[in-house]
């Protein structure tokens, strides 16, 4: 924006607050998770919450008219559960030599480990300006707030050097993501991949639809019966993990109300009775893959729910990819290859800033061995094809 005009910083608690055509004019189309429906649901449902320990502070950058021109969707957090990547080591680091690390600030989506923009900016010639007062002014909350830290995580590779630039520690992680080579039929895809690969999951397919009864249903097609279904099965996920169910009923039912159109669910069935599924939210060209929950006596369901149909899915429609989150090398064998993902951090302290930069340098490293090694050993890809 140029010298002179008028600006306001500010902050609220509450997403409701905000008119949703400004802030999804700076969020952009592209990624649903960014969305104000999407994190409005997340506040709506009471998923995240003060109660919850995701107080919301979400950050308001408005031009002399009223505008809004940029945004950040930020928390005020007393743990670091529900973000996927892990600092919990910091934290413990920090207060074993006498620090306090929380609160701290974190700018994310809540219990969402997908890569999308955090530095939310309508389009303009004054875009780059616009996220460095976006910056500062997350500097500036940070401080009023005392926090030990502020956290970037899941942003997009120019938004972390951009952070960069502005004193970020950079930090490198990784996920299996499936990329489309433009491929016209799922069998263009095996025909990539190396002959014992490609029986592997015919034979696979074959198992999982010959026991069960399996449709991709999105907007109209979804109807409430079906994530009431699925919130069960994604309760048995978590008692299974000993985890914490971040999401509650109403979440899952908001999303089937507001965000149908954005939801893609792989829902399998055997004798009119719901036995799995898999949850997904469908970008402008990435099919993000999320929950999955189900029978554990569909031995090949998981594959073809998680994994192929999302493939099958991406193929039709045209998308460039698939992102299948994190944990799981043997996603690997399905065509889902490491990926780079991204975060930037603040550290207050000098002296623990220092130590997290070491750690993240080794870290980096450690991360970029394991990819080479994972995908120049396990990779599914026929050898004489360069991908």
């Amino acid at each position: 924006m140029p010298d002179g005009d008028a600006i306001a910083v500010k902050v609220t608690n509450c997403i409701a607050e905000v008119d949703a055509e400004q802030w999804d004019a700076c969020a952009g189309p592209d990624n649903p998770f960014v969305s104000h429906a999407f994190l409005d649901i997340l506040e709506q449902s009471g998923s995240a919450s003060a109660e919850s320990g995701w107080l919301p502070q979400h950050l308001l950058l408005e031009d002399a008219s009223g505008q809004l021109v940029g945004a950040v969707p930020a928390y005020l957090k007393n743990h670091s559960y529900g973000e996927y990547v892990f600092d919990w080591g910091w934290a413990d680091a920090f207060e074993r030599a006498g620090g306090k690390y929380y609160p701290k600030l974190q700018v994310s989506v809540p219990f969402s480990p997908v890569t999308g923009p955090r530095l939310l900016v309508r389009p303009g010639p004054d875009a780059n300006e616009t996220r460095r007062i976006l910056v500062a002014g997350l500097r500036e909350l940070a401080n009023q707030h005392e926090v030990s830290s502020l956290h970037i995580t899941f942003c997009e590779e120019a938004e972390r050097d951009f952070l960069e630039d502005q004193q970020f520690l950079k930090r490198l992680g990784k996920q299996f993501h499936w990329h489309n080579r433009g491929y016209e039929t799922f069998d263009d895809f095996l025909g990539t991949l190396n002959s014992r690969k490609r029986k592997t999951i015919r034979k696979e397919r074959q198992i999982a639809n010959k026991d069960a009864e399996i449709n991709v249903l999105s907007g109209d097609d979804l109807k409430p019966e079906h994530m009431d279904a699925f919130y069960q099965f994604y309760l048995t996920t978590v008692e299974k993990k000993w985890a914490h169910a971040y999401l509650n009923r109403d979440f899952f039912m908001l999303m089937q109300e507001r965000l149908a159109e954005k939801v893609v669910m792989v829902m399998a069935s055997d004798d009119g009775n719901y036995v799995g599924a898999a949850l997904n939210l469908c970008g402008s060209d990435t099919l993000f893959g999320r929950n999955w929950g189900g029978s554990s006596q569909y031995r090949m369901l998981y594959f073809e729910a998680c994994f192929y149909r999302a493939i099958e899915y991406a193929i039709e429609h045209g998308l460039a990819r698939v992102e299948a989150g994190a944990q799981g090398p043997h996603k690997i064998s399905r065509g889902y290859l490491p990926s780079e993902t991204y975060s930037a951090h603040w550290i207050r302290d000098p002296a623990f800033r220092d130590a997290v930069a070491n750690f993240l340098v080794r870290e980096a490293k450690e991360t970029e061995w394991e990819m080479d090694i994972l995908e120049d050993e396990r990779s599914p890809y026929r050898k004489d094809l360069e991908l």
